[in-house]
């Protein structure tokens, strides 16, 4: 029976879409914490959950590592898992990303709410796909607004073969002749 509306899900279930989550391993002591549960019990549960994955042969394994638990590709599934992040990184940016790396390349830096606001959809599920790809990285904060910055990489410039971001080409003539009447049309 699945918990109704508000309620907490049961211990495992809980287990599972913290670690689901995590980057780095988490110590039982705050798991309990975080789940309101006693250090002893949060212990058990994780490792029934980490004996029970790998009886299965789950694809991914619950280990304790480094004073924490954290999930990891199981060993034998590495390969599978390496040639996927090769391949994703050679495959072609979608429309969505080429529009977003081109906001981020010309305005650099940009927040997101920017880039959002430029292409008129939110783009932060693209944005996260650029920097996983080290296309677009952090580039501070905005003093006004606090809100996190972005500029392209200097992997970007590796993979447009430019030296600087001073060969970008000029936008100029790839815009519409009438761009005031553009905007105002906009508003």
């Amino acid at each position: 029976m699945e918990p109704g509306p508000g309620a907490e899900p049961d211990l495992r279930a809980g287990l599972e879409a913290i670690l689901l989550v995590v980057d780095e391993p988490v110590a039982e002591v705050t798991l309990a914490q975080v789940l309101e549960r006693p250090v002893h019990e949060v212990g058990r549960a994780i490792r029934e959950l980490s004996a029970e994955y790998t009886a299965d042969g789950r694809g991914f394994d619950l280990r304790e590592v480094a004073g924490g638990w954290r999930f990891y590709t199981r060993a034998e599934c590495a390969p599978l898992v390496e040639r996927f992040v090769r391949d994703g990184q050679q495959t072609r940016l979608t429309q969505a990303a080429l529009e977003t790396l081109a906001v981020v390349a010309y305005r650099q830096p940009v927040s997101r709410a920017r880039v959002a606001a430029i292409r008129g959809v939110n783009s932060d599920g693209v944005m996260r796909t650029l920097m996983t790809r080290g296309l677009v990285e952090e580039a501070g904060t905005e003093p006004e607004s606090q809100a996190v910055l972005y500029r392209t990489s200097s992997y970007f410039l590796e993979r447009m073969g430019l030296r600087e971001l001073g060969e970008l080409p000029e936008l100029a003539p790839f815009l519409p002749d009438d761009m005031e009447s553009l905007e105002e049309q906009k508003q």
